[in-house]
């Protein structure tokens, strides 16, 4: 007997809402909307041509992530994060990642350890790409989504569920995007995530929290430092809306 084939699976629409939230976040992360920029909800509905409710619950989800705030009778903008709160939360990122590097280092395969390597020189070969100027905010963002990647898969490596959802909820974008639209550009060198992997292949949990330490702390006084110049006065709330670019 002959049983029919099971019909193609269709592909899963999303709401207004949900592409609103995606289309700003990655407007913000990208750098197309700046640091401290106002956001009206009725321009960004008339950008995305939906109406204005989708566009108000993607805003009130990005105010709970800490990528948008709002003010009474002063608007919503881009958040500028006060220098308490990147402090806190770099402390907790290294708290994570360097244990993370720890239970790699013993709980990492052999293949795995193999898979790191090359997702290191791929991220480096991006970056070193970026260091040259000759990209847009588009490959920028990607080589950022990469590098997310390459963190979230060692933490994967060191088993520990609980540690990866804990990371990922700290979002290295969110740092990658302050690196960029606060201080411009960051000067890495040359097989830099390749030199993080070999620490953390070395078999030494020392060395490689160690490693991680040094990685997770690097660029953070520039940020503290651009931050204090970004957002000044109350006229930054009625800053002129900037386009999403897509």
């Amino acid at each position: 007997m002959n049983l029919p084939s099971p019909p193609a699976a269709r592909p899963q629409r999303i709401s207004q809402a949900d592409r609103a939230y995606l289309e700003i976040r990655n407007a913000i992360l990208k750098g197309n909307l700046a640091v401290g920029a106002a956001l009206s909800r009725r321009k960004l509905a008339a950008q995305l041509v939906i109406s204005v409710p989708p566009v108000t619950e993607a805003l009130l989800r990005l105010e709970s992530e800490g990528l948008v705030e709002s003010r009474p009778r002063a608007g919503t903008r881009v958040r500028i994060p006060t220098r308490q709160e990147i402090e806190d939360r770099s402390i907790l990122r290294e708290a994570l990642e360097t244990q993370a590097a720890r239970l790699f280092t013993s709980r990492a395969t052999p293949p795995e350890k193999r898979e790191l390597q090359r997702m290191a020189k791929e991220v480096d070969h991006l970056y070193a790409q970026c260091e040259r100027g000759a990209v847009d905010r588009d490959f920028l963002f990607s080589a950022h989504t990469r590098h997310m990647g390459f963190h979230l898969r060692i933490a994967e490596c060191a088993r520990c569920p609980a540690l990866r959802d804990a990371i990922e909820k700290e979002q290295v974008l969110i740092f990658n995007w302050l690196y960029d639209t606060v201080v411009q550009r960051r000067s890495l060198a040359s097989h830099y995530h390749a030199t993080l992997t070999t620490a953390l292949t070395s078999g030494s949990p020392s060395v490689a929290a160690a490693a991680m330490r040094r990685h997770i702390r690097r660029g953070l006084t520039e940020v503290l430092a651009g931050l204090e110049n970004i957002g000044k006065g109350d006229g930054a709330w009625r800053s002129r809306n900037a386009p999403l670019q897509r």
